[in-house]
């Protein structure tokens, strides 16, 4: 989301090309990663659901696919910034991504 979003104002067509397939990249991530986690978790009986430490998250969203960290909180906007300012918006990519300048 952070590089679609930031797609829009990048003054230059080519860094706007780019950030566009690093996006539809990224979100082809999450669909394999939910995938595999569906693939892992979809013939769990209750109690292995219980044992497992899944049960609070299976009350809230049954067999669906819901983006949370570890410590249940769910994915929201708050995860990437889009400023506007394509250089802004570049370091903080490169921030995110745990690249040095």
């Amino acid at each position: 989301m952070r590089y679609l979003s930031q797609r829009y104002a990048m003054p230059y067509d080519v860094c706007k090309a780019t950030l566009t397939d690093i996006g539809t990249e990224e979100l082809a991530h999450m669909e394999i990663v939910a995938a595999i986690i569906h693939q892992l978790t979809r013939n769990l009986t209750p109690d292995q659901i219980i044992a497992a430490g899944f049960g609070p998250y299976y009350i809230d969203h049954t067999t669906g696919i819901w983006p949370q960290a570890s410590g249940g909180v769910p994915f929201n906007a708050c995860e990437f910034q889009s400023k506007g300012d394509p250089i802004t918006d570049l370091t903080e990519n490169l921030a995110a991504d745990g690249a040095f300048l």
